[in-house]
């Protein structure tokens, strides 16, 4: 899910004249999923370095992956802040914000591509485990319905978040429809 909303986030930024309001709310609702993945692996990272056995058994990720880590959050944290206090400071912030809004998207790219790239050939098979019918993984996995549970509450807690900050794209459509 969160690559399908960032893949449209992707496509707002190549039709931002006239995508910018799709790319506000999109861009709003993703904070539920960003801030579930970055909680459910936060979590991850403490029940390692806690010494947790089952994710000690499972071991670290590899080298690269752990030194891109903070990069991605430090990125994603960033990109989403300056892009909430774009939109509630509005189009006067565009000189001191943007730019960091700009810079901060392009690090996220570059490494959170690595990343999904690293992690690409897993996805599948991931999701055929959580939402196929596998006779070999029997009719429940483990966890599924909490992960499923989250992710539902993680997109309807965006999609609330979005629509009840409408109000706050005018001034952002306004100054962008003068300025083109």
């Amino acid at each position: 899910m969160l690559l399908v909303l960032l893949a449209v986030i992707g496509v707002t930024i190549i039709q931002i004249r006239g995508l910018l309001w799709l790319h506000l709310f999109v861009g709003m609702l993703l904070i539920g999923p960003v801030a579930l993945k970055l909680g459910s692996t936060g979590y991850r990272f403490v029940r390692y370095y806690t010494a947790n056995p089952s994710y000690r058994r499972k071991g670290p990720p590899p080298m690269p992956l752990r030194l891109m880590a903070p990069i991605v959050v430090i990125s994603t944290v960033v990109v989403f802040a300056s892009g909430v206090a774009l939109l509630f400071v509005g189009p006067g912030s565009r000189q001191t914000l943007l730019p960091i809004h700009k810079a901060s998207f392009f690090v996220w790219l570059a490494f959170t591509g690595l990343h999904v790239l690293v992690h690409l050939p897993k996805i599948a098979p991931a999701l055929r485990a959580d939402y196929g019918n596998s006779p070999r993984l029997g009719p429940d996995i483990a966890g599924r319905a909490g992960r499923g549970i989250a992710l539902a509450g993680a997109l309807t807690g965006g999609v609330v978040l979005a629509i009840l900050v409408i109000p706050q794209f005018a001034p952002w459509l306004l100054a962008h429809n003068l300025h083109h």
